[in-house]
């Protein structure tokens, strides 16, 4: 059996954990939490960043810092995460839905532009399989009506746009550790923004509104509650792992990109016989391998699809059921475009095994099921 995913260990976690173990130090912000942070910011340019218990926490946690309001709107894809509607909800928050554009998978800027009214205060664009948003329309337009730009990059660390690294394009932005991740600690994720004084304030937040920070800094005699907050701190161990997977992330990426060429050029032909369509990449993105995906013509089921590859000893999944027509997502939100392409991808996406302990042998053996499987449907 080849399963969809694998979290890839580098062999010194437990060294990390059982250090920690010893320190008797196992809260949040303590020396693996700050080692993490300080390898994520040589990764983002510089750009200070904070570890949490999760990539929902982070995404929670800027919402925050934005001061979303109740009633506020904030535009985002339908072919999302409920993390990424649930943050803005939380918040007593609008989510707006859009529609994503076919050969990226990313929203459609238009969209966005279209679905901005009066009561706009946000946007929340989603980098799908670590393949960066149209991050220069997306912030013109944020420019233009003075909102905010919250990257969800949960999929995104190691990719860059236009040379510049996922996470640091908008205002703020959120990473996800989840095992599920290219660089995985189990449950953890980050918050990082470029602006010095919404990081301070994200400090004193996660902190439970304290400035537990400035008194261990030596900045004040004692801490108290000075603003609205909750517990957005990662344990020690948690970090202990992560910091040991940080030191890897070049190798991980790197492989995980090598396997997704793998798989473009294999599905190549497949696209060509107008089976599916890949992901498509522009020229000024740099992907991170976190996803290999494609969308099946319409004459298959991809049900019945998936089925007969893991007879085949094949594990693949669908992905998302567009927020949108979900009940919460019609509870709390609404609908701000068409979202023929977004029903599509909930239809039809089939993602196919990733994960840096993948040999190109199981790379060819996913690909030749999936071709005994193509042509027998196709018939």
């Amino acid at each position: 059996m080849i399963p969809f995913n694998v979290p890839h260990l580098v062999g010194s976690e437990i060294d990390n954990i059982s250090a920690a173990l010893k320190s008797r130090q196992l809260s949040g912000d303590r020396a693996y939490s700050k080692g993490c942070e300080t390898q994520l910011s040589k990764w983002l340019s510089d750009q200070p960043s904070l570890v949490v218990p999760s990539g929902t926490a982070a995404l929670e946690l800027a919402c925050i810092v934005a001061d979303f309001q109740p009633g506020d709107e904030v535009i985002m894809p339908s072919y999302t995460f409920s993390s990424t509607a649930n943050a803005v909800v939380l918040r007593g928050g609008v989510p707006v839905f859009v529609d994503i554009l076919p050969g990226t998978l990313n929203v459609d800027p238009s969209m966005v532009e279209r679905a901005v009214t009066p009561k706009t205060r946000g946007i929340l664009p989603v980098h799908y399989a670590g393949l960066v948003c149209d991050m220069s329309e997306i912030c013109e337009i944020a420019h233009k009506n003075k909102l905010v730009v919250i990257e969800d990059a949960a999929q995104a660390l190691g990719s860059f746009y236009n040379g510049q690294p996922a996470g640091t394009l908008g205002d703020m932005a959120a990473f996800s550790f989840h095992e599920t991740k290219n660089i995985v600690a189990g449950e953890a994720g980050a918050f990082t923004t470029k602006h010095d004084d919404w990081h301070a304030r994200a400090q004193i937040i996660r902190e439970k509104g304290t400035n537990r920070a400035e008194f261990i800094a030596g900045q004040v005699d004692k801490y108290s509650w000075v603003d609205v907050g909750s517990s957005f701190l990662a344990a020690e161990i948690v970090c202990a792992f992560l910091n040991a997977q940080f030191s890897h992330l070049d190798t991980i990426t790197k492989r995980r990109v090598e396997i997704l060429d793998h798989y473009r050029a294999g599905l190549k032909d497949f696209e060509s016989r107008g089976w599916l369509a890949l992901q498509t990449v522009p020229q000024h993105c740099q992907i991170n391998g976190h996803i290999a995906c494609c969308v099946l013509d319409d004459r298959f089921d991809r049900e019945a699809v998936m089925r007969d590859l893991l007879e085949k000893g094949v594990q693949t999944t669908s992905h998302y059921v567009p927020l949108h027509s979900s009940t919460a997502g019609r509870k709390f939100g609404r609908a701000g475009s068409s979202m023929i392409h977004t029903d599509r991808a909930g239809s039809q996406l089939l993602r196919l095994p990733i994960y840096a302990d993948l040999t190109d042998v199981e790379v060819d053996t996913v690909l030749h099921a999936l071709d005994e499987v193509l042509n027998e449907h196709a018939r």
